[in-house]
């Protein structure tokens, strides 16, 4: 028998666009759980018109965990995880079903996602390619407790295999959001290396910035990606410059006792 397969997702706030990303898979899925950490727009309905399993988890303890009991109430043989602005292309879509009728052993799938920034595919600027395991099964592997940027971990004599075709990924709607996103993940990310006893310095945050515009725009070929490829190459300068500044004033506020 072909094993079944589980959209598993966590969200928040994805009126906008969870319709569009449950569009690609509805038909040819055997379930899809969606675990919502508090949303105040029509997430919740949105997902219940498409027969999901809605479960609700406020108590917000990063991505990580919030992915791992995401994961916990899934029932089927496989996971495919996918965040609300992403959309699996055609043939991405055919090669995940491919893998399920392979159902290969001790076998993990990694995904190739195209992002665009501001109406532009983004091909270069590190951006692509960018191969992610999305798709395996239910018992091998899971996600760590990262509170962001949180990955699968599993035993590495498993075999991982891309998969053709690639995840189409929106994550910006506008200046507006990058730069608030960009906020978030840094306010995480610092607290992360917080409670990893790590320490730096206003310079290291401009060395560290410096460093990322020029590998960002020379070294990954960001010039290739048009005017989109050098504010990509501005911004993310600033966002790194924001996680270690972020940083170092958690530093100063713990110093003085605030």
């Amino acid at each position: 028998m072909k094993p079944t397969l589980s959209l598993v997702m966590i969200v928040k706030n994805e009126e906008q666009d969870l319709a569009q990303c449950l569009d690609t898979v509805k038909d040819w899925v055997d379930e899809i759980i969606i675990v919502d950490s508090g949303s105040s727009d029509q997430t919740l309905e949105i997902a219940k018109k498409y027969q999901a399993k809605v479960y609700q988890h406020n108590d917000w303890q990063g991505f990580g965990k919030q992915r791992q009991t995401a994961q916990g109430y899934a029932t089927s043989d496989y996971i495919l995880w996918l965040d609300a602005d992403e959309r699996v292309s055609p043939e991405l879509q055919q090669s995940i079903k491919q893998a399920l009728l392979e159902n290969k052993t001790n076998t993990l799938y990694q995904i190739n996602r195209l992002s665009s920034f501001l109406g532009r595919k983004i091909y270069h600027s590190g951006w692509y390619p960018e191969y992610i395991v999305r798709l395996y099964p239910r018992q091998l592997a899971q996600y760590n407790d990262a509170l962001v940027h949180e990955k699968v971990i599993y035993d590495p004599s498993l075999k991982v295999i891309n998969l053709s075709g690639d995840l189409l990924h929106y994550p910006y709607k506008s200046l507006k959001h990058y730069l608030t996103k960009s906020a978030s993940y840094a306010e995480a990310w610092a607290e992360q290396r917080i409670k990893q006893n790590k320490k730096t310095s206003v310079f290291q945050a401009l060395s560290h910035a410096f460093s990322a515009f020029i590998k960002m725009y020379l070294f990954k070929k960001g010039f290739l990606d048009g005017k989109q490829g050098f504010l990509l190459a501005i911004l993310s300068a600033n966002s790194v410059f924001n996680k270690y500044a972020t940083l170092w004033s958690k530093q100063v506020a713990s110093q003085l006792g605030e």
